[in-house]
């Protein structure tokens, strides 16, 4: 594994909190799954393959896409593996790499709207400055 590629497998793993060696691929994660006929990779294999790196391979994929985050996968893990909270981190990862990881203040009076909560608001600036 490179250095970039143990990076942001690194970065991915700290902001998930996932610890991927507990992991045992009983696949019950994946069985689980309401997008499952959906998706090139299912969540067992997110953890896999970050676990391995292979997060280049993750982020080219439409799994990444596919996944509702309904965190059903992680209700059903024997384990307490999360594999939704890893591909919440590997989305973000794609958008940091596009340059787009911080919502400015500047922007946000534009992006109000009278039935927008307020949570939402402060929601998105939570995720876009981690």
């Amino acid at each position: 594994m490179d250095r970039e590629t143990n990076r942001v497998r690194e970065q991915v793993l700290r902001m998930s909190g996932v610890n991927v060696l507990k992991c045992m691929r009983c696949g019950k994660c994946s069985g689980t799954c309401p997008s499952y006929e959906e998706m090139d990779y299912h969540p067992h294999e997110f953890v896999y393959m970050v676990e391995k790196g292979e997060i280049d391979k993750l982020m080219a994929s439409e799994s990444v896409y596919k996944c509702l985050t309904c965190f059903a996968c992680v209700e059903r893990c024997p384990r307490g593996v999360e594999p939704a909270k890893l591909i919440e981190a590997v989305r973000l990862e794609m958008v940091r790499k596009q340059g787009q990881n911080r919502l400015k203040p500047d922007r946000i009076p534009a992006l109000l709207d009278e039935e927008l909560p307020q949570q939402a608001i402060v929601t998105a600036m939570r995720k876009y400055t981690k």
